[in-house]
């Protein structure tokens, strides 16, 4: 399947693992950006943010944990976790401390429905 067709559709399963980005080590050149075959990547600040750094950030409840992104990555900047541990890894390398508290329900928050429905499918 296309990645023009995959983006935008629900992710039908939560992954194992997710990807995350370390905005220190970002540089927003959006390699994988055009790598996701589901379009759950973008770049930071955007229009509403102003900031010196650019970085870009990824939308984990699209994410399907394909690793496309962090293989591509020419600065090593995004790994992919467990998925039971992405919000502490969101929580703390996501973002400048002001980004990450504004953003906490899309960001942290997301990690964390992720990791409880992955649990709540482990119990069934």
């Amino acid at each position: 399947m296309a990645a023009a067709s995959l983006a935008g559709k629900p992710r039908k399963v939560i992954p194992k693992i997710l990807a995350v980005i370390h905005a220190d080590g970002c540089t927003g050149c959006e390699a994988c950006v055009e790598v996701c075959p589901v379009e759950c990547i973008y770049k930071v600040p955007g229009e509403e943010h102003s900031s010196l750094q650019t970085w870009c950030d990824i939308d984990l409840d699209r994410c399907i944990g394909c690793k496309h992104c962090a293989q591509v990555c020419p600065w090593d900047a995004i790994d992919m976790v467990d998925t039971l541990d992405a919000a502490q890894h969101v929580a703390l390398k996501g973002g400048p401390p002001e980004y990450v508290e504004k953003h906490w329900e899309d960001l942290v928050d997301a990690a964390q429905r992720n990791a409880e429905g992955l649990l709540a499918k482990k119990k069934k």
